[in-house]
């Protein structure tokens, strides 16, 4: 059976949230850091891997329309607090970058389902790149306070692309950087540390974010280690981000048979076995 929709308690919480913004910086010269502030425990609501629409702002430059979707970077521990890592790269989050401390965001959610994690997984394996490492960042913290081992594979551009220590937040890892500026990026070399590791670490599960490329690999892998579980949390663009416009549907398969469905609705998390089709869509 593919993915399910959220659970009803899960999908009652969604509201919109009028946020002050507490911090805001660059992390390095791609990536900003935001960290909210709200009234309401957002923080409890929020499960790792679901994310929120970002109402961001109006410019002289910028006139972004829709909502744009972000994954949860962190949340809490205080129960107002919720946490952003974003790349700037469009019209709407150029626009965001320009928000000051203390101005004010409206957001929605949170939207979504939720990695599959148990708190017996011995030893997980996660495979991140670009902005995945936010996505995935609040289930290396869930793994750690778990007291499950983690192994992570980082990939970037250059090394100073990496963000080793956002990705962790102080969690322990075996780390394995691998780099686009020498090669150890490619298909064939992490396809090759992802096949070693799981041999001779037999983790209980296998999680990605974003790349198609990462995907379609852990794909291939997973096809020869059926006891090891593997999800992805998609990318996908989207207008409403709750079910409605239909503008975010993907393929797969569900038990053999094919199934559109919406990466925000029963999304954003899917089992990596179920994934369809060579479409690029991160």
């Amino acid at each position: 059976m593919c993915a399910t929709v959220c659970s009803a308690d899960s999908a009652a919480t969604v509201a919109s949230y009028r946020c002050r913004i507490v911090e805001h910086y660059w992390v390095n010269q791609r990536y900003k850091y935001i960290r909210l502030e709200s009234k309401a425990p957002i923080a409890a609501m929020t499960r790792p891997g679901q994310f929120y629409q970002l109402s961001c702002p109006t410019t002289a430059d910028a006139q972004p329309f829709l909502l744009r979707p972000m994954s949860v970077y962190g949340a809490g521990p205080e129960s107002g607090r919720i946490e952003f890592l974003y790349n700037v790269t469009g019209v709407g989050t150029r626009a965001m970058a320009t928000l000051p401390v203390d101005g004010h965001l409206d957001i929605v959610g949170p939207l979504g389902n939720t990695f599959t994690f148990e708190p017996s997984f011995r030893r997980i394996l996660v495979v991140a790149r670009g902005v995945g490492l936010a996505t995935m960042a609040p289930l290396v913290r869930q793994a750690a306070d778990a007291g499950t081992a983690i192994t992570a594979i980082m990939s970037a551009r250059t090394a100073g692309d990496l963000m080793e220590k956002e990705f962790l937040r102080g969690a322990s890892a075996q780390v394995h950087a691998v780099f686009d500026a020498d090669g150890t990026s490619s298909v064939e070399a992490v396809e090759a540390l992802v096949r070693r590791l799981i041999d001779t670490q037999r983790p209980d599960a296998v999680y990605t974010c974003g790349s198609h490329r990462l995907l379609m690999l852990l794909q291939r892998v997973l096809q020869d280690h059926p006891g090891v579980q593997g999800e992805v949390a998609m990318e996908q663009r989207m207008a409403c981000g709750m079910g409605v416009c239909l503008s975010c549907v993907r393929l797969f398969d569900c038990d053999g048979d094919k199934q559109f469905l919406r990466v925000c609705r029963e999304g954003p998390v899917f089992k990596i076995r179920e994934v369809v089709g060579e479409v690029e869509f991160g």
